[in-house]
């Protein structure tokens, strides 16, 4: 770094002394002709154009390469820090209380914290990066964070660091959802490739397809290992159930969600749908069709879904919000930012 800055201040330097190119060019072109025929030396007229193109290419040489390193050594312009929701779309509750937020938009995850909300990770604005486009949390088994990622086709488990680890190798292509079994493994509904993939608490480079639903969005599972998948439009209706083997059975056959985006499923067997057209979560109970629990205002669209104690937290990215729904209906703010223009 030292030598670079030394290199930098020496072309800065010539800079300064060379002066505008243009000028450069134009005194060298004038000037040359002018003092060899003020000194009476006769010379061909090539001869002051190979001077002039030798001296023009020395100076484009060190200007280009003063201006490249300047680039590369000087200090970015601050950015300032980001203290407000953008577009919060997914969340989860860890067992202690705290809160953590996906960010589609900042890009990056929020932890919220004793009604304070701070960035936890801050991703890139370069797509092709780590949670640059995050989706969907959850917790594996060990309670580690976990984070997909459909910039770089990716499920990220964060170490005791706050770093992002990789499971795969870009395997999935838009992760949307993700479900923990108690042994670790890991389900991910990749809306992509209309695929539930399947793989060990380690990860995988390859992990094993599980089973093949048309746009899963949403996952939960249950105490006997069985997966619940929420889809937007699969023909074999919205609300399908995989066991252990892979078999695939539908639960709720035609499509009475609008636009569901995420299922959490109760230790009662009751289930919860966020639906972001309907402007509500509904309840879906084994036997009967689906109601709508919680519709309208002040939810707006909601979309994250998760179980936070004997309460559900929702996610409405549009008007920057989490909100707390208790068991009798009762929608209050969790935490929230302004909505600029609102």
């Amino acid at each position: 770094m030292l030598l670079q800055n030394v290199v930098f201040r020496l072309l800065s330097a010539f800079r300064v002394v060379c002066g505008d190119f243009a000028v450069l060019h134009a005194v060298t072109v004038l000037g040359v002709p002018a003092l060899w025929a003020h000194a009476g030396v006769s010379v061909g007229p090539s001869v002051p154009v190979r001077c002039v193109r030798l001296v023009c290419a020395l100076v484009v040489a060190l200007l280009t390469v003063e201006s490249v390193v300047a680039q590369e050594i000087a200090p970015a312009a601050a950015v300032p820090a980001v203290t407000e929701f953008q577009y919060p779309l997914a969340v989860a509750a860890r067992a202690d209380g705290v809160v953590f937020v996906a960010d589609r938009n900042l890009p990056g995850i929020w932890k919220v914290e004793n009604g304070q909300k701070s960035v936890f990770f801050q991703a890139s604005k370069k797509f092709r990066t780590p949670l640059n486009a995050v989706r969907c949390l959850a917790f594996d088994h060990q309670g580690k964070l976990l984070a997909g990622d459909s910039a770089t086709r990716e499920v990220y488990r964060f170490d005791d660091a706050g770093t992002p680890q990789p499971l795969t190798k870009g395997w999935i292509g838009i992760p949307m959802a993700i479900a923990v079994a108690a042994d670790g493994t890991i389900y991910t509904a990749d809306l992509e490739l209309h695929r539930i993939w399947k793989m060990p608490p380690e990860g995988s480079e390859k992990p094993v397809e599980f089973a093949v639903i048309n746009s899963p969005r949403g996952l939960a599972l249950d105490a006997d290992g069985t997966l619940w998948v929420l889809s937007t439009s699969s023909k074999d209706g919205q609300l399908q159930k995989v066991a252990a083997d892979g078999k695939v059975e539908s639960v709720i056959k035609d499509h009475p969600f609008n636009l569901p985006h995420n299922l959490v499923r109760l230790a009662d067997g009751s289930m919860y749908v966020t639906d972001n057209y309907e402007h509500c979560v509904w309840k879906v109970t084994a036997g009967s069709s689906p109601e709508k629990f919680a519709a309208g205002a002040p939810l707006d669209r909601p979309v994250g879904l998760c179980v936070a104690g004997d309460r559900l937290l929702v996610a409405d990215p549009h008007i920057r919000t989490i909100f707390s729904i208790g068991m009798d209906k009762a929608v209050s703010v969790h935490i929230s930012s302004p909505v600029p223009g609102k």
